[in-house]
């Protein structure tokens, strides 16, 4: 038997990687896991938003805990093939359905109070009187399988210091939860989930780092996880357990600085057994390959069967109960309203109907008041088309040729041709304007505007022209005129030439102006740099900025304040930033000196 923990980050952002974007149902999906019994965190939707696809994936039994308020935020789930013997929602017991659990319905006779830990006092140094917030982001779901007693978390990220106090408190809920089981119950415990924790330094990608390793352990989180794990505490790291000194092994990554693909990341997601369980554990591992999250699956398999000391061999079926087990627990989807089909989903309102009306219900159109045979019905259908169509083809009545005048004449008109002014020119514009007058001064005396008159039907152009006429402007050819001057019309060749070679030259200015700004170079490695964009919600949003293009690694320069300088790699990513703006800028500035040099 394998179990398997995930954290998914969305349950609809899943279907969009590869191969997962190829099946079409849910069920299909879990199937590719190839496991009996899945864990999923950050599931983050809200049980509004389940669709009975996500719900209900036939043959899995699915289990699902949500946010109390926050929408589209953590959130757990279960789909198992092995029928648990019971279920509940949160560590502490407090989450119930309706109605509910019984007493034979829960897990445990007894869950941890408030004033049974040592809880840590928040910033305001408030110290909670119980575990109403702690359990109110849909973090646990806690399954009785008989054998063992599973436990699917995600626990909380660090995401500041105020939110610190709330992370321990969680971790030491979590360890009173499985104290209780484990010594006064005498229950063996399988805990999974996103920890949010680097066990050890071997765990973490800058682990190795002298600076790191000095003050590892001063983080109380990871202090709290160092005592809580085997061999000072209950819980075993069965995975490290079997890869003692395997390193890289980690289980998520940085996507915003593509971290995967140098795997530059952390371990946080496990899978920890009681000693109990041992016997039962035959292998596990990580599975980096598989991608549609930050995070990568970690799996174990169980033994089918093992031997007992006495002798007997004692089947893993037997040892779950699964003879006995014939209806999953009340928590389970299938049981939910919307899902069990004694609630109309929200979705059924709006769909569309597809009801077909039968044949004998279709209505016929009656011909007349009394009922006719089919035969008759057809000579009348025919013969009605007969006579409509007759109807048709009757000439229309004369229209007097007044009236036919009369309404020739309400038409509009249309407008006629209308025929050239004589002596209105045309202006023609000498071309675009060149871009080097944005950037240069203008000259003393120089005119604003140049225009060029042209009217080829302007016979005064000729008889009247502006300047007293030469013999130099006489057309050639014409016998009441001299040959054309050779030297203006030398002056007339050199200016079109010149008016075209201006033409092109603007428009070059003009692509170099409006054309893509080329990457940036960094400082280290001088090469091209990469460019993102802001997404975190704050005044930046949605600004662009350049990074050096190399990837994240060990060592890389992560900054002074992160980084020690002698501790940089320079194999890895240098710490060059510029926003986009002040590139474009820059390039705006070589032109524009360029052009004006030109």
């Amino acid at each position: 038997m394998r179990i398997l923990t995930w954290n998914i980050n969305g349950i609809r952002t899943l279907p969009q990687y590869y191969p997962w974007n190829t099946l079409k149902k849910t069920s299909a999906i879990l199937e590719g896991l190839q496991a009996d019994i899945i864990c999923f965190q950050e599931m983050k939707t809200t049980r509004p938003q389940l669709t009975r696809d996500i719900a209900v994936p036939d043959p899995y039994h699915a289990f699902l805990s949500f946010p109390a308020t926050k929408g589209g935020y953590s959130g757990v789930a279960v789909y198992t093939t092995v029928i648990p013997l019971k279920a509940e929602e949160g560590l502490t017991g407090k989450l119930q359905p309706k109605p509910p659990l019984t007493s034979e319905e829960r897990i445990s006779p007894s869950y941890p109070a408030a004033d049974d830990i040592n809880l840590v006092p928040d910033e305001k140094g408030m110290v909670p009187v119980d575990f109403e917030a702690l359990e109110a982001e849909g973090r646990a779901l806690v399954l009785d399988f008989g054998l063992f007693v599973l436990i699917n978390l995600y626990c909380p990220n660090e995401g500041s210091e105020e939110r610190l106090p709330y992370k321990v408190n969680y971790h030491l809920m979590l360890e009173e939860r499985v104290r209780k089981l484990l010594e006064d119950e005498k229950r063996e415990v399988i805990v999974v989930g996103d920890i949010n924790i680097t066990a050890a330094p071997i765990d973490h990608c800058d682990g190795a780092l002298e600076s790191r390793a000095s003050e590892f352990w001063e983080h109380p989180a990871r202090a709290w996880f160092r005592k809580w794990l085997s061999p000072q505490g209950p819980m075993i790291d069965v995975v490290r357990h079997q890869w003692p000194d395997r390193k890289g092994m980690y289980t998520c990554w940085n996507t915003k600085i593509s971290a995967r693909e140098t795997n530059y990341g952390t371990r946080i997601d496990y899978i920890l057994l009681t000693r109990g369980m041992m016997p039962w554990f035959k292998g596990g591992d990580i599975q980096p390959s598989v991608k549609g999250s930050d995070h990568c699956p970690v799996y174990i398999d169980l033994h089918d069967q093992i031997e007992l000391e006495s002798g007997q061999t004692l089947l893993l079926r037997d040892a779950l109960k699964q003879d006995t087990a014939k209806d999953p627990p009340r928590l389970c989807t299938k049981y939910w309203d919307e899902f069990s089909n004694s609630q109309k989903l929200l979705s059924n309102f709006f769909g569309r109907r597809s009801e077909s009306v039968p044949l004998s219900q279709t209505p016929v159109p009656l011909l007349s008041s009394s009922l006719v045979p089919l035969a008759e019905q057809s000579s009348q259908i025919s013969t009605k088309i007969e006579s409509s169509a007759s109807i048709d083809k009757q000439p229309s009545p004369a229209i007097p040729k007044e009236e036919q005048i009369q309404g020739v004449k309400k038409r509009k008109q249309p407008n006629p041709p209308s025929k050239p002014s004589p002596k209105a020119p045309k202006k023609a514009r000498v071309g675009q304007s060149k871009i080097s007058t944005f950037f240069s001064q203008p000259k003393l005396g120089a005119s604003v505007s140049e225009t060029i008159i042209i009217d080829q039907d302007d016979e005064s152009l000729d008889s009247q022209p502006t300047s007293a006429p030469t013999s130099s402007q006489e057309v050639p050819g014409d016998p009441n005129h001299s040959p054309l001057d050779l030297d203006n019309l030398s002056q007339f060749s050199a200016f079109i030439a010149n008016e075209s070679t201006t033409s092109s030259k603007s428009k070059a200015q003009w692509s170099q102006l409006m054309a893509p700004v080329q990457p940036p170079k960094c400082d280290v490695h001088g090469e091209p740099c990469k460019q993102y964009t802001v997404n975190k919600p704050g005044p930046n949003k949605g600004k662009t900025f350049w990074l050096c293009s190399r990837p994240v690694g060990t060592g890389y320069d992560a900054g002074r304040s992160k980084r020690l300088r002698e501790e940089v790699n320079p194999q890895y990513r240098c710490n060059f930033f510029k926003w986009s703006s002040d590139v474009k800028r820059a390039a705006l500035r070589n032109v524009r000196s360029s052009q004006s040099e030109g």
